[in-house]
């Protein structure tokens, strides 16, 4: 079994460019106003984030696999973000919430599998991403 590290490298960009800036502010008011109503907002659109890019690893990958690819996206995604936080939190000196962390990462693959089958629906409905033909052609020769 192969995966289509291409696909899975633009979906993981999506999901960092939408969705960890919305946990990083989640995370940050949380710490400052738990009670604040937009901690429920900033974690809702890290969630999409999420699923935004998985559904793109799922829309361009090539390898028939659209929700291991969607739901690697995500979860890949998450793990990788949450080790650097994990990192910093600890050289910090700060408290490290596991529960919360796997809590978060099981709703993120959900998410991921939510992508995954958007991104099988786009491409079963015949939408197909045209810059990731001619990005693939261009790296052959």
């Amino acid at each position: 079994m192969r995966l289509d590290r291409i696909a899975l490298r633009h979906g993981a960009s999506v999901a960092l460019v939408f969705a960890v800036p919305f946990s990083l502010a989640s995370r940050w008011l949380a710490d400052r106003d738990a009670s604040s109503p937009w901690v429920s907002v900033l974690w809702l659109a890290a969630l999409a984030g999420f699923t935004l890019g998985a559904g793109v690893a799922a829309w361009v990958q090539q390898k028939g696999m659209p929700l291991l690819h969607g739901l690697l996206c995500a979860g890949g995604t998450y793990l990788a973000a949450q080790t650097v936080f994990v990192v910093a939190k600890a050289l910090r000196g700060g408290e490290i919430r596991w529960i919360a962390i796997l809590f978060t990462f099981s709703v993120v693959l959900v998410a991921g599998v939510i992508g995954g089958a958007l991104g099988s629906l786009l491409q079963r409905q015949g939408f197909t991403p045209s810059h990731t033909s001619s990005t693939r052609k261009e790296g052959t020769r």
